[in-house]
């Protein structure tokens, strides 16, 4: 290889890296509809000993109302309606922290909507849904994911799809764990 040729595949080469790093910071989202690949997230599904009004709310809660700081190295609203923020998340996915902008729309108390805006993929919707039980609440989690390029982006949806089920069911584990001990205080009160 010429010494030409050896700075050009170089130069490619940091271009190359560079874009896959702002794709996984969320700073760059390549949204050409060629070759889309849409695959499911989840389902999955809790039993959340609590009632619906209440699980409803500790979602709702930092959208709606104050983000609180404890939350803010994950999340911060830019934008708030009675039944709809505008949200970056902060998600760590090893050394890198991947910041996606999604519009979060509110039915309460049974469903709460999420629509990608920019991130590391450029098509995301996902739905929770809480239906009421004998023992509180069953929250379900369902969603889509697209990416483009063909199986380079079958490739890159599954490693992101991976990420992002992983970061719902620690997010979603914390919900019930919040809305369990919200219902216990209050029933101890009773």
């Amino acid at each position: 290889m010429t010494k030409r040729g050896g700075l050009v595949s170089a130069a490619l080469g940091a271009l190359g890296f560079g874009i896959y790093g702002l794709a996984v910071r969320g700073s760059l989202t390549l949204d050409v509809g060629v070759g889309r690949t849409v695959r499911p997230l989840g389902p999955m599904a809790w039993r959340i000993s609590a009632p619906r009004e209440l699980v409803f709310e500790v979602i709702s809660a930092p959208y709606l109302g104050r983000t609180p700081r404890a939350l803010g190295s994950k999340l911060q609203v830019l934008e708030r309606s009675v039944d709809m923020a505008l949200a970056e998340h902060y998600t760590r996915v090893g050394p890198i922290v991947t910041t996606t902008l999604e519009t979060v729309r509110f039915e309460a108390p049974e469903r709460v909507h999420f629509r990608l805006v920019r991130g590391p993929v450029p098509y995301v919707v996902e739905e929770f849904t809480l239906r009421e039980s004998e023992t509180g609440t069953d929250l379900e989690y369902h969603g889509e994911l697209g990416a483009d390029f063909w199986v380079l982006g079958r490739w890159w949806g599954a490693a992101v799809a991976r990420s992002w089920e992983k970061t719902v069911r620690a997010s979603l584990d914390a919900i019930a764990t919040e809305a369990e001990r919200r219902a216990a205080q209050t029933r101890s009160r009773d």
